[in-house]
């Protein structure tokens, strides 16, 4: 993922979100430093990961075969056979880092963060590299209690359909191709593709757009008039989606830690689950 050098360590609210590389790779072996990579797939992790690194998929160990994303228990099961505690800093990296980030706040977990910098950026600096796999062993963690930080299908098309004024704001942050209908997958994959669009009145904007040329976010001043100009505002909930939930869980991040939005959830099942449903409307 990108870097996030511009938005700094500290975010607005006073909340570490980000744990930086040197730091990581001093306390590689302290056991209360846990790291998770979050990919959509194996591959990667099984050439080389971090030293300690545990692999979450994001389909299979974040989402139901359907797209649904997992329940509360369902997720602190896989938080137990990750063989984390309560007490462990968590240290997220890889393809989609702000997901369990995202996930692990709402599920009451603080002590969560994002590294910062890729997978790629760490290895090229000489950091620990490993092709070692782990099997932690199985803890007995029991969350804390959740938050109002996710939605769920079924809760967004009662918004939908309610479509009061002060409504919370439904914020796209996929590629202008999958916007518009180009393409259901980012890849542009056609397999298990279903309708390709987005949800009706949702405002667009690419998640590209809060990174700099060289990745890094932008500074807060910059993020701040990009939200508002699209009539993203702190006064009006947000509701973030993507295809599966990473980007929607990156700019959720954004709103919330570095500019301090009050009001701010992730469709979790974002449009892998929405545009493969037969009734939820769509627009093009």
């Amino acid at each position: 993922m990108t870097g996030t050098t511009a938005i700094g360590s500290m975010s607005a609210t006073g909340d570490t979100i980000f744990a930086e590389p040197r730091w990581l790779a001093e306390h590689l072996n302290d056991p209360g430093v846990r790291i998770v990579e979050v990919d959509v797939g194996r591959a990667a992790y099984e050439q080389g990961h971090i030293p300690g690194a545990i692999l979450w998929n994001a389909y299979t160990d974040l989402h139901h075969p359907d797209y649904s994303p997992m329940g509360r228990k369902e997720f602190e099961e896989l938080l137990r056979r990750s063989g984390l505690e309560p007490s462990d800093t968590i240290i997220f990296y890889g393809y989609a880092p702000y997901l369990g980030f995202w996930l692990m706040k709402t599920q009451g977990h603080e002590c969560t963060r994002v590294l910062n910098g890729t997978r790629q950026g760490w290895r090229e600096a000489g950091y620990p590299w490993t092709a070692e796999q782990q099997s932690p062993a199985p803890t007995t963690y029991a969350l804390p209690g959740a938050t109002s930080s996710l939605i769920s299908l079924a809760a967004l098309q009662r918004l939908l359909g309610a479509g009061g004024e002060g409504d919370p704001l439904i914020l796209d942050v996929r590629s202008e191709g999958e916007f518009v209908g180009e393409r259901f997958w980012p890849s542009g994959a056609t397999a298990g593709a279903g309708r390709p669009g987005h949800i009706p009145g949702a405002v667009h904007l690419p998640i590209e757009r809060l990174h700099t040329a060289d990745g890094a976010f932008r500074d807060v001043g910059a993020l701040r008039q990009l939200f508002q100009d699209r009539g993203v505002v702190p006064e009006r909930g947000v509701i973030t989606y993507c295809t599966i939930g990473a980007r929607a869980s990156e700019a959720a991040t954004v709103l919330r830690y570095a500019l301090s939005y009050p009001d701010v959830r992730v469709y979790g099942g974002s449009w892998a689950e929405w545009g493969t449903r037969a009734e939820t409307p769509i627009e093009r």
